[in-house]
């Protein structure tokens, strides 16, 4: 079969997230039915790269990539007494814009004014504070500055070489100099203005065709050579060590050093600082690249952060020592990134996309009991390979989240061969089953540890993931049909017309339902004790808690099972479904209607998801990385155990903690207590659940710290759903040490 790998397409392109998660609802707004509690958008991990327009003492300008720029102001900065065109050390304040001829300074902080008018032979070159730098029809050097705010003072500049042909003007930790990079006889130099007088210096002269360069007030850095700037003339440089990273500015004596050429893996650039007095080295800050550059007051101005989701512009400067400060001003937003697939469950939402850059990985996102997002997006699986998907998914890849606070997908090797991916407990775990040289498969249904797998061979695989495992086992293959996994129970169409069975994966042990279908089920769906299933044109649901029968729409497909109502979009209307069946009685009511220039062609886990552990439902909402979240209004069933893992250790430590799962119907805190066979309490646990799943971990020590022995000892799990919908849940039993 022809496989294609399908990505879903952006309606807007070039948006940037101001922020991970967007609640687009007051936290304790009661918010209409049907409309969204909170909005999130999928960014990308990858960092950029930020400059900067302008850089101040009052504030700055950052552009990151090709947006458009932000103004950050410094909340402790002071206006100095006096500001004007005749105090040059005010400059540090200054903006300058350009219209032809003319050049027009403000100062930020005063709101000081003035204009500088460039004589029609002039061009202009660079400006720094209050100073104009201009080039004249004869190749002669000016600097030029308003005098009373209008008037133009013309100054020449003298010393400039004879001959000399300039390259490039560089402005750098300082309002009274200038850099000119200029060749003179094939060789380069680079040489100091002084703004003040018009006086130039040559400092440094190199083999060096765009030689690097960095300097302030007291420093010139070029081609690796330092010297000061007040030294006396005929005073040659310092030679400096290269280190294969860039000079990005001199703060103080300090020479900041970063963006190096090459990166070992495993390690993250940084930005270094060299003492130009004495020689010391010492790190600035970690994981620090791109966007490094000095600001106008002598201090400088880096990108720092693990990643684009704690990606940080920090102001550099001077302690009282000398040595350097980092204060962290800014957060550059993220740039946001296509949706390809989305899933919600157990209060997260789950969002698979190119958010690393190159790669490819889930991200989570937590919802509170109402749905709202409550945290920034977080990763949820290691980097994965890109995925294939049959053409025409509804989202590529195919994924299911089993509820456990994990998620499985679909992964096609270059044989053609699928394995079931099974990824989110951390960052570097992914496991994996093969399903014996299958494709064009499907996955129809997980929970918890057991993910069904359709394979396009006709066979129908149930693939364990249990707790501890190191990759995943098929723990059934039979002839496919419709069929659903709900805990520990496979369900599946009965022998005869109008049954059901549900099979104990543990236990081989079978029951069966008479649900009333009229027919052999295509399509068999379970959630707590719920079962639905659909002939086509005619659908109901069996309650096997109370052997109800109800009966539901099957006019618009797919359809999502959830706890207590089903979801379904028209895709003529574009309008996604709800019915909601929990009293018994059936009633449809539209929920949202979603955007009618589709981001992919697809329903369930393409342009929406619903919480079968929960009741919330996600949808993209057109905006390009988006996605909104609106609750259900159904009440969630009772909490409940769905399957649990308790074990026998034979030994017990911190390396090696007891760590049973308990898998619940919905979120939940819980409180577990060990004990003595004589009922001594010896530890009491308490947490919140991993999805929908209770996990600790006991090292084996008392609440004192003791350690135990060997020996049976007691536990109670009491877990309180978070909803507050419903009783607590207590569970105990027992289990042996060693």
């Amino acid at each position: 079969m022809s496989r294609s790998r399908r990505l879903v397409h952006a309606a807007v392109g070039g948006v940037v997230a101001l922020s991970c998660t967007v609640l687009t609802a007051p936290a304790q707004a009661a918010v209409a039915a049907g409309e969204p509690v909170g909005t999130v958008r999928l960014v990308t991990e990858k960092r950029v790269t930020v400059d900067y327009p302008w850089a101040g003492a009052s504030g700055f300008q950052y552009r990151p990539g090709t947006t458009s720029v932000t103004t950050v102001d410094y909340p402790d900065a002071v206006p100095p007494a006096h500001a004007g065109p005749d105090d040059l050390a005010s400059g540090t304040d200054v903006m300058t814009t350009r219209d032809g001829q003319k050049v027009v300074q403000r100062h930020r902080s005063t709101g000081a004014t003035a204009t500088v008018t460039l004589p029609s032979d002039q061009a202009y070159r660079a400006a720094v504070g209050w100073s104009v730098l201009t080039l004249d029809s004869t190749g002669a050097l000016h600097v030029l500055r308003a005098t009373d705010g209008t008037v133009t003072a013309d100054r020449p500049v003298t010393g400039f070489p004879a001959g000399a042909r300039p390259v490039f003007y560089r402005t750098g930790g300082s309002v009274t100099r200038l850099a000119i990079v200029y060749v003179l006889d094939g060789k380069t130099s680079v040489g100091l203005v002084d703004l003040a007088d018009g006086a130039f210096r040559t400092y440094v002269t190199t083999d060096e065709a765009t030689p690097e360069l960095a300097f302030n007030d007291r420093w010139l850095v070029a081609d690796w050579k330092a010297i000061r700037v007040d030294s006396e003339p005929g005073t040659e440089p310092t030679a400096l060590t290269r280190t294969g990273v860039q000079l990005e500015a001199v703060v103080g004596d300090q020479l900041l050093l970063g963006n190096p050429d090459f990166v070992l893996g495993g390690t993250e650039a940084a930005l270094t600082a060299r003492s130009l007095a004495t020689g010391a080295t010492n790190t600035v800050l970690t994981s620090s690249f791109g966007g490094i550059g000095p600001t106008l007051d002598g201090g400088a101005l880096a990108t720092a952060g693990p990643s684009s989701l704690d990606w940080n512009i920090h102001r550099i400067g001077l302690d009282d020592n000398g040595g350097l400060t980092t204060t962290q001003v800014a957060r550059v937003p993220a740039a946001a990134t296509a949706v390809q697939g989305l899933a919600v469950a157990a209060g997260e939402l789950l969002l698979h996309g190119a958010t690393p850059g190159a790669s490819l990985r889930y991200s989570g996102f937590q919802l509170d009991a109402t749905g709202r997002p409550t945290g920034p997006q977080t990763p949820r699986s290691p980097g994965l390979a890109a995925p294939t998907c049959l053409g025409g998914d509804a989202a590529c890849p195919q994924l299911e989240a089993l509820g456990d606070g994990r998620v499985s997908h679909l992964h096609t090797n270059a044989n053609g061969e699928e394995s079931v991916v099974n990824a989110g407990l951390d960052t570097t775990t992914l496991l994996s089953a093969p399903t014996d040289g299958d494709s064009g498969g499907r996955i129809a249904g997980s929970t918890g540890r057991y993910v069904l797998y359709n394979g396009g061979s006709g066979k129908q695989r149930v693939v364990d993931f249990p707790r501890g495992a190191t990759n995943g086992t098929t723990v059934l293959t039979r002839d496919r049909t419709a069929a659903a996994v709900w805990g520990q129970t496979l369900w599946t169409p009965g022998s005869t017309p109008g049954t059901a069975t549900g099979r104990n994966l543990k236990t081989g042990t079978t029951t069966t339902v008479t649900t009333g279908a009229p027919c052999t089920p295509t399509d068999l769906q379970a959630v707590n004790t719920w079962l639905y299933w659909s002939c086509g044109t005619t659908a109901g649901v069996y309650d096997r808690a109370t052997q109800r029968r109800i009966t539901v729409p099957a006019d618009h497909a797919p359809a999502r099972l959830a706890d207590g109502f089903l979801l379904r979009e028209n895709r003529t209307t574009h309008e996604l479904l709800l019915t909601d069946f929990h009293t018994g009685a059936a009633a449809t009511r539209t929920l949202v209607k979603l955007p009618t220039t589709d981001q992919n062609t697809g329903g369930s886990n393409g342009r929406w998801a619903v919480d079968r552990f929960g009741g919330h439902i996600a949808y993209l909402n057109g905006t390009y990385g988006e996605v909104s979240i609106v609750p259900s209004g159904v009440p969630a069933s009772p909490l409940a155990q769905m399957e649990a893992q308790v074990y026998s250790p034979s030994v017990i430590g911190r390396s090696f903690p007891w760590a049973p799962v308990w898998q619940l119907n919905k979120p939940s805190t819980w409180t577990l207590t060990l004990a003595t066979a004589s009922g001594t309490v010896l530890r009491t646990l308490t947490g919140a659940s991993t999805g929908a799943a209770v996990r600790p971990a006991w090292d084996g020590t008392t609440d004192s710290g003791a350690g135990v022995t060997g020996g049976t000892y007691t536990w109670k799990l009491t877990a309180h759903p978070r909803d507050d919908q419903g009783p607590d849940l207590t569970l105990s039993g027992t289990m042996t040490l060693g």
